[in-house]
């Protein structure tokens, strides 16, 4: 970003256009304050970005950690790249042990089905489940996802190392990125907001919220609450 010549975002904001007739002069007002507030928000994304994106190499991959795919094929780290240079991965909590997968995993994956094919035309995209890759599959089908491709994780080294999988069974997410570093992987960036790093009243989140279900309950009136979560279905009215 070229802050050099970043202009005002007060400024910047005068432009605003009314998306209805009829605001008052008090809504007016407020919602030019807000859109600079928007504008400074974006920029600091950027910044966010373009920080992330200029970390220096990450460490080395050094254990040879094993997956299997839905062919059953036994698979490397390295070969869930493909032809990539990049990869994304999601470790979603659906183990054996789980009659179903977590509710907020599931509704995070569903959105990233409709971006896949997108996604996967600058980068590899696998989600890596501690269940096989039919019980993954099966799960899919029946929400109707077509474009997510799972793998199975070989043992629970992978689990255990990045710290999802406690001595007690207990699951939870990671989003990890790794880059190829010529025949080795190197990871890149991952999520790694603590939980002691909450704010009061709020669950730990990345910044950005990775989650599309909260960024657009955050544009309602009402925003995201504070004991409400998706669930795997409702009851129709």
């Amino acid at each position: 970003m070229d802050e050099a010549n970043l202009k005002s975002a007060a400024d910047l904001a005068k432009h605003r256009k009314a998306a209805f007739p009829n605001e008052s002069a008090e809504y007016a007002e407020a919602r030019e304050k807000l859109l600079a507030q928007e504008i400074e928000f974006r920029r600091q994304m950027t910044r966010l970005a373009e920080q992330r994106q200029a970390l220096p190499p990450g460490p080395l991959i050094e254990k040879d950690y094993r997956f299997r795919d839905a062919a059953g094929t036994d698979l490397g780290l390295i070969d869930l790249f493909g032809d990539d240079e990049t990869l994304i991965t999601y470790f979603w909590m659906f183990g054996p042990q789980r009659d179903r997968p977590c509710p907020m995993c599931t509704n995070w994956l569903g959105s990233v089905d409709g971006n896949a094919s997108d996604v996967k035309q600058r980068a590899a995209l696998k989600i890596l489940g501690r269940s096989p890759v039919a019980r993954q599959q099966a799960f899919a089908d029946e929400r109707g996802w077509r474009n997510l491709d799972f793998v199975e994780t070989v043992g629970d080294d992978y689990a255990h190392d990045l710290g999802v999988l406690t001595p007690e069974g207990d699951e939870y997410p990671a989003l990890v990125v790794y880059q190829r570093d010529g025949d080795a992987v190197r990871a890149f960036y991952s999520a790694e907001m603590p939980a002691e790093a909450a704010d009061p009243g709020q669950d730990p989140r990345t910044a950005p919220d990775i989650a599309s279900l909260w960024n657009l309950l955050d544009l309602t009136p009402e925003g995201r609450g504070t004991d409400w979560y998706p669930k795997l279905s409702y009851e129709r009215d």
